[in-house]
This record gives structure tokens, sequence and C-alpha cells, in this order.
């Protein structure tokens, strides 16, 4: 195997294997509580994890879908692209995600957001609006959570300060944290 692949590797696999479970377990448990009492996840990043988000969604509204059994609500705050723009452009691009939590965040939802930094200023203002609303906000980061884990109920970083690193730990744990709370709710 080329060195640059294998090393690649290797640094996922020790990364990875950093990340501390009860943490996993903790978010799994938070969307879970969600799905029962019927409340909403809302996910959001920037970037790469804009995309995250959208996968993230993708699999806990589909994924999950089991017959007999109500739906888990997920929305990505990321891909209405004209409500981002418009806030953005009439406001400041620190709006993006608040003011779509604004018209959406009630008590007991979940709301997540993705920031490799943590440093973000529209996730952190999320995580502000969030917890104005009573909602459950987590953070899934890396270097130390910058500003974000600051203002976050709970978070999940990833022990390092490589953006691409990140980035493929926090898909890892969005598989995880989805088939997870796929089996609990397939019982």
């Amino acid at each position: 195997m080329h060195k640059e692949i294998s090393t690649y590797f290797n640094q996922i696999s020790s990364l990875v294997l950093k990340i501390p479970t009860n943490n996993i377990e903790e978010l799994v448990t938070i969307i879970f509580e969600a799905y029962k009492t019927g409340r909403r996840i809302f996910i959001f990043g920037n970037g790469g994890g804009s995309a995250t988000s959208s996968h993230f969604v993708c699999d806990l509204a589909k994924g999950t879908a089991t017959p007999g059994k109500p739906r888990l609500k997920a929305v990505s705050l990321s891909d209405n692209v004209p409500l981002i723009t418009a806030w953005a452009n009439d406001t400041d691009y620190t709006n993006t995600f608040g003011e779509q939590l604004k018209n959406l965040a009630e008590e007991g939802d979940v709301v997540i957001g993705l920031s490799g930094s943590g440093m973000s200023p529209n996730v952190i203002n999320a995580f502000k609006v969030a917890n104005e609303a009573g909602a459950i906000s987590v953070l899934l980061s890396g270097y130390s959570g910058g500003e974000a884990v600051k203002v976050a109920d709970r978070s999940i970083i990833v022990p390092s300060e490589d953006m691409q690193h990140i980035e493929d730990i926090h898909l890892i744990l969005c598989h995880i944290v989805f088939r997870m709370v796929r089996n609990r709710i397939r019982g």
C-alpha cells in the first residue's frame, strides 16, 4: 500500500479510538429521547460540515423509518440556500442558522452543529438561540472545541487540528449514532 494512504488510515484509526464512547452514547440517548417525545433534530454546519449535516439528516430521517413506528423528525438547516443567503445578505452571515431556529426550535428539540474549529460565528449564534428556546445543543468539533464548546450543552471533540481528519471522523460518528438510534427505534 502506498505510504501516504497507510499513514492517513493509521491517523484516522488512532483518532477514532480517542473519542470517548460515553459521549457518543449520550448523543444517541439525547436523539432517542427526542424521538420518543416527538421532538425535532436540527443539524447544520459550514462547508464540509454542511454536507455532513445533510447526510446525517438523510440517514436519521429515512434510515430509521420503521413500519408501525413514528418517524424521527430531522431537518438540515444547511439545505435551504435561499433562506441562508437572505439572512446573510440582509443581516449578517452570523444569523444564517440562528434565525432559522427562531422560527423552528422549541423546548426539548435537539440542535446539532458541526464546526471543525469550533469558531464558526453562525454555529455559536445558533447554539445561543437554541439554548434560549430550551433545546439541547450539541457540538461536533475538532481542535479544542473553540468558542462553540463554551456555548453548547454537550460536545464531541475530535482531538485533531487537521480539518480533513476532523470531517472524516464527524461522518464516522454520524454513521455510528444513526445506526445506534435506528437499532433503538427498531427495538
